[in-house]
């Protein structure tokens, strides 16, 4: 749990405690403590951690352990890192497992290292034994997706299923979003035709990556549709969706739609949080709509959304374009504010 709340420091007395106190630390506590560095971005204490237990006779680390490594190295962006540990492993005589793989594969991909991504995934299809499942399809699948790779994208989803792995409706909403991305609005449309023949019902994530594709695409029509059908389905819309809608009418110029949707937002249970008042407050900023851009400012503060960067820099946008220069450097001393009071919390 202070692992998961980055709270290494506290996490590491914690184990000093348990020694202290003479309790022997099990494979699972030490884990923990790699979790625990590694997660908080610590790979050095990580790795000194695994380093100690490999000097304990029933603490030497696993591919558990191994794998929670990995995964937070690819987070972290230290993808060099992992082809030692890989070494390591096997010298130890530890086998990689499945979720290793798909832990290698998903950090690959999300970094856009497709390359090595393929690598990793020849690796496990050679080793015998670990078997690819529906998390490796979703990892390669979305990150062709996501470099708009679609052949590569489509050639793998049928490769999968060759090896006898189905899609489920995370397969679909990642291909729905990946065409959507490129403008191939029959291919989402064939999408949720073949769902709706093999009884897939489409969830709230789908609904939302439609209506974010044909906002962003300045299709209305189209959006509101989706909207439309998804509480006719009896699936309520959330903040990322409002911010959906929002956003798409400022692409299509229609603003003037913005005071419907807050209106129904009040009859409802949704919370609305920072994005979405940064998305009214840049609606009504780029329609030079100040005296409302201010009330949605009061709004935010009301309903205890705190202001970020992108809020102030959205507004001081917006007060430059209208000459309002007052009002603009108000705001950049509050965001210099802002900025000292993080650094100064991160420094405590």
């Amino acid at each position: 749990m202070l692992g998961k709340c980055r709270q290494p420091e506290q996490a590491s007395s914690l184990f000093t405690t348990m020694l202290s106190e003479g309790f022997n630390p099990t494979l699972d506590v030490y884990t923990s403590l790699v979790a625990a560095f590694g997660h908080s971005g610590l790979l050095d204490e990580a790795i000194s951690t695994i380093d100690e237990m490999k000097t304990i006779s029933d603490c030497k680390p696993d591919a558990f352990t191994y794998t929670i490594l990995i995964g937070c190295c690819t987070k972290l962006q230290r993808f060099d890192l992992i082809p030692s540990l890989l070494a390591e492993m096997s010298y130890l005589g530890i086998q990689c497992t499945v979720v290793t793989y798909n832990t290698i594969i998903d950090g690959y991909g999300k970094a856009g290292l497709l390359e090595e991504m393929e690598n990793s995934l020849t690796l496990m299809l050679e080793c015998g034994s670990c078997v690819p499942d529906i998390f490796t399809l979703n990892s390669i699948v979305s990150a062709y997706g996501d470099n708009r790779r679609i052949s590569e994208m489509e050639k793998w989803y049928v490769e999968f299923q060759h090896m006898g792995i189905d899609p489920d409706l995370t397969t679909f909403n990642i291909l729905i979003n990946s065409y959507g991305k490129i403008g191939k609005y029959e291919k989402m449309n064939k999408i949720m035709n073949f769902m709706k023949k093999r009884y897939f019902s489409p969830s709230l994530v789908t609904f939302n990556t439609l209506i974010e594709c044909f906002g962003k695409a300045g299709k209305v029509d189209k959006m509101e549709y989706y909207f439309r059908l998804m509480k006719t389905q009896g699936i309520k819309p959330n903040s990322i969706t409002y911010c959906s809608l929002v956003s798409g009418y400022v692409k299509a110029k229609l603003v003037e739609k913005v005071p419907f949707l807050i209106r129904e937002i009040k009859n409802t249970d949704v919370v609305l949080d920072t994005p979405f008042f940064n998305s009214v407050i840049n609606a009504y900023g780029q329609a030079g709509d100040i005296d409302i851009m201010k009330e949605m400012f009061l709004l935010m503060k009301e309903n205890k959304c705190k202001p970020d960067y992108i809020t102030f820099a959205t507004m001081i946008k917006a007060y430059n374009s209208m000459s309002m220069d007052v009002e603009a450097q108000e705001l950049k001393d509050k965001m210099l504010k802002l900025k000292s009071e993080i650094q100064t919390c991160r420094g405590g």
